[in-house]
């Protein structure tokens, strides 16, 4: 799978929830990106990941 440009090794069959939960990414400040169409928060323990997926992760920061 290739995670924010890169080749990275996951376990088999996560959803978008389960990789966020095993990268350590705080999910409540993130925009998910899978093969190029934005994934709704919603929807992201309905998408599976498959091998040779393209997944960007986002993160918002704050400033002022």
């Amino acid at each position: 799978m290739v995670i924010n440009g890169e080749r990275r090794e996951v376990p088999e069959g996560l959803d978008v929830q389960g990789l966020l939960d095993f990268l350590g990414v705080d999910s409540s400040r993130v925009a998910v990106e899978l093969n190029r169409s934005i994934v709704r928060k919603s929807d992201w323990s309905a998408s599976k990941l498959v091998d040779g997926a393209e997944v960007e992760v986002v993160m918002f920061v704050g400033g002022g």
